[in-house]
């Protein structure tokens, strides 16, 4: 093997790099995010619903809120019939019940199969106040491709999923989950979008174009 070598006056100024990475401490640029009890995120006077919605239709989602659950039927109702939907899928079984025993015929069971529904509606693992976001599992029904297979995404999500940030949404799943933890965990935080070509923002490329969150308030 052939062994190349390399000046004297290279070698001594490598040995000095080494050296100063070795011994150098360069200050941390934020230290205070090392303390639990940092927050990073700007004061706001808003309560955690109102800030979600903010959030969330600054990204471009549509937020409806819904005092309860009679309130949520009717604004699924309502905007199917505006839009003209015959057939809007479901991938949560808890939700496909209280839509078919409140007459909402159009609601069906999600079916991978079927790829002309108009809409999928999911529930979620939780919503992230400070980033307007939704965290969505593999443990959910169909959870790797109902939220992305279709041109609308509905997401029902209620009052005691609501978290303030990222970090405190870990936490609420771990507490969900334990050790069975889901092998994926997504982050949405908005209709999907790229500018990849030609800088133009195109939105519904890689999944739906619009999303809507029913936040149900009980």
């Amino acid at each position: 093997m052939q062994t190349l070598k390399t000046s004297a006056a290279r070698e001594k100024i490598l040995g000095k790099i080494r050296n100063g990475l070795s011994t150098a401490k360069l200050p941390m640029p934020f230290p205070e995010v090392e303390r639990n009890d940092a927050d990073v995120y700007a004061a706001t006077h808003l309560s955690a619903d109102e800030l979600f919605a903010e959030e969330f239709i600054k990204l471009g989602g549509k937020f409806v809120f819904c005092a309860n659950e009679q309130e949520l039927l009717d604004s699924i109702h309502s905007l199917a019939d505006s839009r003209g939907w015959k057939q809007v899928l479901c991938a949560e079984k808890k939700l496909l019940s209280l839509f078919q025993n409140n007459k909402l015929s159009f609601i069906e069971p999600s079916n991978q199969a079927n790829e002309s529904a108009d809409a999928c509606i999911t529930a979620c693992e939780a919503l992230v106040a400070r980033t307007g976001s939704v965290i969505l599992s593999s443990k959910q029904h169909d959870g790797r491709t109902a939220p992305v297979f279709y041109p609308v995404h509905i997401i029902i999500a209620y009052q005691q999923q609501l978290v303030n940030d990222i970090r405190d949404s870990i936490h609420f799943i771990k507490k969900k989950y334990g050790t069975e933890l889901p092998s994926m965990m997504n982050l949405n935080t908005g209709p999907s979008r790229t500018a990849d070509i030609e800088k133009t923002l195109v939105v519904g490329v890689h999944g739906p174009g619009e999303v809507f969150c029913f936040y149900v308030h009980v």
